[in-house]
């Protein structure tokens, strides 16, 4: 597949002691994704909001296209709207161009849906305003596959009350933060099925599967299932046609 690059958001968003690393050998870690996206020409690298300002700088030194990309109220979602937006207005600061929130999907579990419809709202609408990316990051693992469903038809519904027509592909609905603890051999992150479930409730919008797409031919298999978007910790496998061990 000829432009496959231009669907992965490389991503590394382990901290320092979950990498089992000090703070500056955690961040050469990410200078060395940095660098190989710019050197593999990735749409684009997902990283910490603390290592937004230097992924910008050397991508900016290097006159390089690949963006950048960071995660917000991570990776539980539960920290309330005026705590997302803050963090969003310092991320869209340090010059990052997609804002991944992760929606409070534990309020959707237990029932109170019209709090994640008011931070999707209100997020979305500051990250257009700034001419930002935003994707809502649902956790399928955590949620049945009605809920599945229900949370993107939920996220659908509150754009397409407030959102113009022509910002739809820059929202979008992501599968998974990749951190979210399940039991022995399930899977975290993106499958098939909860992808298609995915992309049956949140269309017009177009979906991001992240976690767990580790090569060539699953990268491809959700590309062909229509999926605009990849988040994996595995790029530069999938474009070299290795397999790659790991979670994300």
């Amino acid at each position: 597949m000829e432009n496959i690059r231009q669907y992965l958001d490389s991503t590394y968003l382990k901290l320092p002691e979950q990498a089992g690393l000090t703070p500056d050998e955690n961040r050469e870690v990410v200078k060395q994704l940095v660098n190989e996206a710019i050197e593999e020409n990735f749409k684009l690298v997902m990283v910490r909001p603390d290592m937004v300002n230097m992924a910008c700088q050397m991508i900016t030194a290097a006159d390089s296209n690949v963006d950048v990309g960071t995660v917000i109220d991570f990776p539980l979602g539960q920290s309330g709207v005026e705590a997302k937006l803050e963090e969003a207005r310092q991320a869209i600061q340090n010059g990052a161009d997609d804002l991944d929130f992760v929606a409070n999907y534990t309020a959707y579990i237990n029932g109170e849906a019209a709090l994640v419809e008011e931070e999707v709202v209100k997020c979305t609408a500051l990250g257009l305003a700034h001419g930002r990316v935003v994707k809502w990051i649902i956790e399928i693992a955590a949620l049945t596959d009605e809920q599945v469903a229900g949370i993107c038809q939920l996220i659908k519904g509150a754009v397409s009350a407030t959102a113009d027509l022509e910002d739809y592909n820059n929202i979008f609905v992501k599968s998974s933060t990749g951190f979210y603890k399940i039991d022995e051999g399930k899977p975290n992150g993106a499958t098939i099925e909860g992808v298609k479930i995915m992309l049956q409730n949140a269309a017009p919008l177009p979906v991001k599967a992240a976690g767990g797409v580790r090569n060539y031919e699953e990268a491809v298999a959700m590309i062909k299932l229509g999926v605009k978007r990849i988040g994996t910790s595995s790029a530069k496998a999938i474009v070299s046609g290795t397999s790659a061990e790991g979670g994300y």
